[in-house]
């Protein structure tokens, strides 16, 4: 079975790189974009950024779950060393429960929108608030595993072929 599936690389990947921080930068964009526009619009009485706000949490709910594929896929084939695996299983958590804490705060601000679309309740905002700190933890793990780790770097998946980590 498994020789119909592609070599791996020298990422141990079956495809160039890694695909998983090309979607999830989308996600992180998105998101932030979107609370700058509530907020914005919420100071300045402009609806219009709203809309905006909207359409970027909208399409963020749907990337957020096309990261986490290509995470989980690229989270089995790195093959982790023990120090790694905490931050990693970390990283995995979070970004499962983002995914739903991002469909939560957009079916929330899909039902804000139905009733009335010139409005934000300060609550929205507050969990905007929450929500773009815990993408920055998100962001603080992901750097982690990739700038001090060095998951899928040709380096790092020779030392643990070679049995060195």
């Amino acid at each position: 079975m498994f020789e119909y599936l592609p070599p791996l690389n020298d990422h141990n990947l079956p495809y160039p790189d890694t695909m998983h921080p090309i979607v999830v930068h989308f996600v992180i964009a998105m998101v932030l974009f979107a609370f700058l526009c509530d907020l914005v619009g919420y100071l300045t009485r402009n609806p219009r950024l709203y809309e905006v706000s909207w359409w970027n949490m909208f399409f963020a709910t749907i990337s957020v779950f096309i990261a986490i594929i290509f995470g989980q896929i690229e989270a089995g084939l790195a093959e982790p060393y023990e120090v790694v695996e905490s931050t990693l299983n970390l990283h995995t958590l979070i970004g499962w429960s983002l995914s739903g804490i991002i469909a939560g705060i957009t079916g929330w601000r899909y039902v804000l929108r139905s009733r009335n679309p010139k409005q934000l309740p300060i609550p929205y905002l507050g969990m905007s608030v929450l929500l773009t700190s815990v993408v920055f933890f998100q962001i603080y793990l992901g750097d982690k595993l990739v700038w001090i780790y060095g998951l899928h770097t040709v380096q790092v998946v020779e030392a643990v072929r070679e049995g060195v980590l």
